[in-house]
């Protein structure tokens, strides 16, 4: 077994630093196998959101691998079309009954949208009712994070990204570290494109681990949360078997200096709704 590592959020709690990812595993047999043989495996975090339309088979897998519900860390997303103070409570409610489970660890505002005020007043709701451990953002820049600060009660814990050798977001980590906001990575390896890096390759024959392996304790060696998809077992084991060795400081800085700022989803302000 591995040893994982946490990340201590705002308010004291503790986020596996590696997690599984869900996006684009369709809903079914595969979904529940992935997710099942993740926790057994050691992963203590899966991430889903209701838009990925997987969260009842995320929800099985989770009841199948008989890993108690405590050691579990479970995250959900409300969707920009149920952002708003009301949808967003009913949102959340929806997404624990497809969870088959009565609280989340984190809940996030999927996308900042016109209406995030608001929504972010429901989370805090939920927060302080206890129903969710803790809450935050996802694709949020600086300027969204600012709007939303101004009139929150509770700054958010988390801000999950698009982060990866190629968006580093040096501003945007700056901004989150003097916030206590903990930044996760999304598309951590590039949609696999990681191997197509320069350099990824000499570095995998200097430590004896794939590139994917170099990239990942690249991120959670800057301190960013991480949660690659696979669905195929020997990729979902591979990517868990990075807390065994460390990258020294220049091998960092070499994946660091890859930073182009080239994106490979949507632009927050593409999604914000004027």
């Amino acid at each position: 077994m591995y040893e994982q590592k946490y990340a201590t959020l705002n308010n004291g709690v503790k986020l596996p630093m590696l997690g599984l990812g869900t996006f684009k595993m369709e809903s079914g047999k595969q979904t529940v196998e992935a997710v099942k043989f993740a926790l057994q495996t050691g992963y203590r975090h899966i991430d889903t959101a209701m838009i990925y339309q997987n969260e009842e088979s995320v929800g099985q897998g989770i009841l199948e691998s008989e890993i108690r519900r405590e050691d579990v860390f479970i995250t959900s997303k409300v969707w920009n079309d149920q952002q708003g103070y009301e949808s967003t409570l009913k949102a959340f409610e929806e997404s624990l009954k497809r969870l088959s489970t009565e609280y989340l660890d984190l809940y996030l505002i999927h996308w900042p949208q016109k209406i995030s005020c608001e929504t972010w007043k429901a989370l805090e709701e939920l927060y302080e009712k206890g129903k969710v451990r803790a809450i935050g953002v996802s694709n949020f820049k600086i300027k969204h994070l600012e709007q939303l600060i101004q009139s929150a009660k509770i700054v958010p814990m988390i801000n999950q990204v698009e982060f990866h050798p190629q968006l580093v977001q040096e501003d945007l980590m700056d901004y989150c570290s003097k916030h206590k906001i903990q930044v996760e990575a999304w598309s951590p390896l590039m949609h696999g494109k990681v191997i197509e890096l320069p350099i990824s390759q000499k570095l995998s024959e200097k430590y004896h681990k794939s590139i994917a392996q170099i990239v990942l304790r690249w991120e959670i060696q800057m301190g960013v949360v991480t949660i690659p998809k696979s669905v195929n077992e020997a990729r979902i084991k591979e990517n868990f078997d990075i807390f065994q060795f460390k990258l020294s400081d220049d091998d960092m800085k070499k994946i660091s200096d890859l930073n182009t700022g080239v994106r490979i989803g949507p632009d927050p302000d593409w999604m914000y709704m004027f």
